[in-house]
């Protein structure tokens, strides 16, 4: 429980961080690879059954809240695909720009957005000030920053509207997982099938 209430703390110190300075938003590129670390290394969602801070944040905001049952359309595998193919585009579009922004082509992003495209009339902070950071750095921890706040931010919605773990059930990282998992399944199952057919080709 302690471990718990320790995670759930990780995306509030990120969001001040940013305040700080928006460099610090580089972080959240351990969220995006770390799922994937634990699972090759464990072979199940060690990241989604018990990792996963912002999970871990919303299961502490609402423990007390009574959960209500998720709608169909939130179940179903399509939704799951969408969200992941948006995730996809908007993970595309965060690597391209930034190069973009580092050969000079494009003006670096200087403001938060939600869903990739509508920008958030709010001028951050920035408390400490990095004499060197290059345009592209700052461009891709606007778009980094941004794309947390959006999942957090859609997150934060479902469980209150739902159960605390309602972004769990269209959350990219999650469906991306169950893909893997499943395909690293089918790989550990191909030798033995490929055994047995060939004992009992000897013994024919």
């Amino acid at each position: 429980m302690k471990n718990k209430k320790i995670l759930s703390l990780i995306p509030i110190v990120f969001f001040i961080l940013g305040f700080v300075h928006i460099a610090f938003a580089w972080l959240g590129l351990l969220c995006m690879i770390l799922p994937f670390v634990l699972l090759f290394r464990d072979r199940k969602k060690t990241w989604c059954q018990g990792v996963c801070p912002r999970m871990n944040l919303f299961q502490q905001l609402f423990k007390n809240r009574k959960p209500k049952k998720l709608p169909k359309w939130m179940k179903n595998g399509n939704l799951k695909k969408y969200v992941l193919i948006y995730f996809m585009i908007n993970l595309t579009i965060m690597i391209l720009s930034t190069l973009m922004v580092g050969i000079d082509r494009i003006m670096p992003m200087d403001q938060l957005r939600f869903m990739v495209l509508f920008p958030i009339p709010i001028e951050m902070p920035q408390l400490f000030e990095f004499v060197s950071a290059a345009d592209w750095a700052v461009h891709l921890s606007y778009r980094i920053y941004s794309m947390m706040f959006t999942s957090v931010a859609v997150g934060f919605a479902l469980a209150y509207l739902y159960m605390p773990r309602a972004w769990c059930t269209i959350c990219p990282v999650n469906t991306a997982s169950g893909m893997i998992l499943k395909e690293m399944k089918k790989e550990n199952s191909r030798p033995k099938r490929q055994k047995g057919f060939e004992s009992n080709s000897r013994t024919d």
